[in-house]
């Protein structure tokens, strides 16, 4: 069983590594990708099934004798959730920038500063996501580390 879980830990580290490194080059360009949120979307996906996995165990009686691989297996459930909260935060912070109230302060602008704002928003958007998708490969490959003991 602990390679089972060596590997599943391995593999929610390449499927956030896509979308880390996709996206990390997409913001370094300024370009905007439907992919680049559909690699992270499957890396989160990745987390849930791994997590729900790691609870099967446990409720089976099959606990890890390292403890601290349940602190890095779990944690990416809340980087995720946490970095949603930023990523919502960080498109009012560019509205609030702009002395903008909302959307509808974005539509009355002209078109060109439409997307200029839009442009900013997903950029900003983008780059709180591939750092949380970061942050993942490294908790994963730290659950990978620790997963002695089932």
């Amino acid at each position: 069983m602990n390679t089972a879980v060596v590997w599943g830990a391995l593999a929610v580290a390449a499927f956030n590594a896509a979308p880390a490194l996709y996206g990390a080059w997409c913001w370094q360009r300024g370009a905007q990708s439907r992919t680049f949120w559909v690699l992270l979307r499957i890396g989160q996906l990745a987390v849930l099934v791994y997590v729900i996995a790691i609870g099967v165990l446990a409720a089976t009686g099959r606990y890890s004798s390292e403890h601290l691989f349940y602190l890095y297996a779990l944690l990416p459930v809340a980087v995720a959730f946490i970095a949603e909260q930023f990523r919502v935060a960080s498109a009012q912070s560019i509205l609030d920038a702009r002395g903008l109230e909302g959307a509808r302060a974005v539509a009355a602008l002209p078109e060109a500063e439409q997307r200029e704002v839009v442009g900013a928003v997903l950029r900003r958007e983008m780059g709180v996501m591939v750092l949380s998708a970061a942050v993942v490969v490294f908790l994963a490959l730290r659950a990978a580390q620790t997963a002695h003991g089932f």
